[in-house]
């Protein structure tokens, strides 16, 4: 399989403290995903608090994090939307900013799987670069079992990628590389707390955000490089770290906006409302991990 592969961070949408999107914040960002050897970015993905824009900022984060990037890396563009015709119109957006390739998750709370085939198909068929298919059970309210999935990878010509969240992502892994007829490209996700073990389980690579994505890239190319045993302590060395950002209740993306602050990679740390509040304890907390495992 060739074209996407590696670790390809779901990256951030920064804001200022007043909650304005703050495009010279992604200038610095893609610099800081790319410095940290990240095979190419995932954009306007959950996240990037891609949900929380409106479609004026949606247009500028995507042409503005195009054109940082400036072709040194493939990006991947989230089109997930409630209705069919407004990821057909994501799609084709991003298509025309330079997408590399689009993720795409069901709509919400679509039970009926042929309506979610139908979704695929016609977003597949719009655009001619390939789409991810997103599962993503949590925040969209819809289980895709793995045969289905297969279905989806092997009857949709545009259907190329598949991005899993489900908890655990191991098994859907080993189900869809052992039955999957034709080549196609698996990616982890859930912030990268299996990402050795998908490795193990064939996966290509993964879609995730992280505060140090260097940590990601670094388990990820050793892996590559046939050293199991050197990527294994090198991920598990940093699990902590990961485990604790990976919090859903606190809100994971507004302590890796901390994170990232802390970096000097974005000016603020500011997430949209309604996301939760990081307090002191936690802030405090976070600081001590991040010493203990060296970073």
């Amino acid at each position: 399989m060739t074209g996407l592969r590696g670790v390809l961070p779901i990256t951030l949408t920064p804001f200022t403290d007043d909650g304005a999107v703050d495009e010279g914040s992604i200038d610095t960002l893609v610099e800081d995903y790319l410095g940290a050897g990240a095979h190419g970015l995932t954009i306007l993905g959950i996240m990037g608090e891609a949900a929380k824009l409106l479609d004026d900022e949606r247009e500028t984060v995507l042409r503005r994090y195009v054109q940082a990037t400036a072709g040194r890396a493939p990006v991947v563009v989230g089109v997930s939307a409630r209705a069919t015709r407004m990821s057909l119109d994501y799609a084709r957006r991003a298509e025309d900013a330079g997408a590399a390739a689009v993720m795409l998750a069901p709509p919400d709370n679509t039970r009926n799987l042929e309506l979610v085939f139908e979704h695929f198909r016609q977003v597949a068929g719009a655009v001619s670069v390939p789409v991810v298919v997103q599962d993503e059970p949590v925040n969209t309210g819809v289980t895709m079992p793995a045969p289905f999935l297969i279905r989806l990878l092997e009857e949709i010509e545009g259907c190329r990628y598949l991005k899993l969240e489900e908890t655990p992502t191991l098994p859907k892994i080993t189900a869809v590389r052992e039955r999957v007829q034709r080549p196609v490209g698996i990616f982890g996700g859930l912030g990268g707390l299996y990402l050795y073990e998908e490795l193990l389980r064939g996966a290509d690579g993964i879609m995730t955000g992280f505060g140090f994505p260097q940590v990601l890239v670094g388990t990820y190319e050793r892996f590559v490089a046939g050293q199991r045993a050197a990527a294994q302590e090198y991920f598990f060395r940093h699990l902590p770290l990961i485990r604790y950002e990976a919090q859903l209740g606190v809100g994971g993306v507004t302590i890796r906006k901390q994170v990232f602050a802390r970096r000097g990679a974005i000016s603020s740390p500011h997430a949209r409302f309604p996301a939760p509040p990081v307090d002191e304890l936690t802030l405090a907390e976070l600081d001590d991990l991040i010493s203990v495992v060296g970073l």
